[in-house]
C-alpha cells in the first residue's frame, strides 16, 4: 500500500486527483477504481468532500469537482496577482488583434495556462485555462523553458520529446538553438508545433523590465493566417512590457 493511501489526507488527495479534464465526472465505482481505495472508503471520503463542498453530485448520480474547491484555488497567490495585473493588457491586446490571448506559468517541466481571452471568431485551441502541457510543446512553453534554470533545461532536452505534429521540433540540438534565439529576440513565433491549425507568437513576462521571468504571454492565430504573425510582435511586446512594469512596481511596493 502506498504512503499516499495510508493517511486520511492522502485518501482525500487521491480522490481529488481522480478528476481531470478527460474525466471531469465519475461514478463512485470509477473513483474507487482509479484511486485503488476500497469502495466503502471511497464512499466515506466522497461523502465528506461533498459535505464540505469540494465535490458535487450531478443529476445522473456521478460526481464532479465542486464550486468550493474552485473558490479556494482561484485565490492562489502565485497566479492571482499575475492575472489581476495581466488581464487589462490582455483585453487591450485582444481588442487590437481579435485573436486568442493566453497567459501561462511554468510548474516544473510543464506549463499551466492561467488566463485566456478568445472571441467567437478565434481559431479553436487545444488549450484552456487550467490545462497543462509539457513545456517543450508550445510556443509559450518554449519561452518559459528558454528562461528556466539550466539544469531544468537539460532535463527537458535529455528527455524524449513528443511530436504533436509533423512540424514539432524534437531534435535536442535544434531545440537548444531555438532556445538561444528566444533569449536573444524575446519574441518567438511557434509554427504549428502543437496543432497543425495554429501558429503562436509568445514573449516572456518579467517582474520589472530586467527581473526574472514569471510567465509567458501569447497570441494564437490560425495557421492559414501565419503571414500576420510578424506584425503581432510589436503589440505583444508592448503588452508584456506593460505587465512587467506593473509587476515590478507592485514588487517594489511590497518591500
Amino acid at each position: 500500500m502506498s504512503t499516499t493511501h495510508s493517511t486520511a489526507a492522502g485518501k482525500v488527495l487521491q480522490v481529488l486527483a481522480a478528476f481531470d479534464r478527460e474525466r471531469p465526472s465519475q461514478t463512485l465505482s470509477q473513483i474507487a477504481q482509479r484511486t485503488g481505495l476500497a469502495l466503502s472508503t471511497a464512499h466515506r471520503v466522497v461523502a465528506e468532500l461533498a459535505e464540505w463542498g469540494a465535490l458535487e453530485r450531478g443529476e445522473d448520480g456521478s460526481w464532479h469537482i465542486g464550486l468550493r474547491l474552485w473558490e479556494i484555488a482561484s485565490g492562489c497567490p502565485r497566479t492571482q496577482i499575475l492575472r489581476d495585473v495581466a488581464l487589462p493588457f490582455m483585453q487591450d491586446l485582444y481588442e487590437a488583434t481579435h485573436e486568442n490571448i493566453q497567459l501561462a506559468v511554468r510548474e516544473g517541466t510543464e506549463l499551466v495556462f492561467v488566463e485566456r481571452i478568445a472571441g467567437h471568431r478565434s481559431v479553436q485551441l487545444l488549450t484552456m485555462v487550467g490545462s497543462r502541457f509539457p513545456i517543450s510543446s508550445t510556443g509559450m512553453g518554449r519561452v518559459l523553458l528558454a528562461h528556466a534554470p539550466p539544469d531544468l533545461q537539460e532535463e527537458v532536452l535529455e528527455s524524449p520529446l513528443r511530436a504533436w505534429t509533423p512540424h514539432t521540433v524534437t531534435d535536442p540540438k535544434t531545440l537548444r538553438a531555438q532556445l538561444d534565439g528566444i533569449r536573444r529576440e524575446q519574441v518567438f513565433i511557434s509554427d504549428r508545433q502543437l496543432s497543425e491549425d495554429t501558429v503562436a507568437v509568445a514573449a516572456p513576462v518579467r517582474i520589472g523590465r530586467a527581473g526574472p521571468v514569471s510567465a509567458a504571454l501569447g497570441i494564437v492565430i490560425a495557421a492559414r493566417s501565419a503571414s500576420r504573425a510578424g506584425g503581432l510582435r510589436r503589440p505583444l511586446h508592448q503588452a508584456v512590457q506593460g505587465i512587467s512594469d506593473e509587476l515590478g512596481r507592485r514588487a517594489r511596493t511590497a518591500l
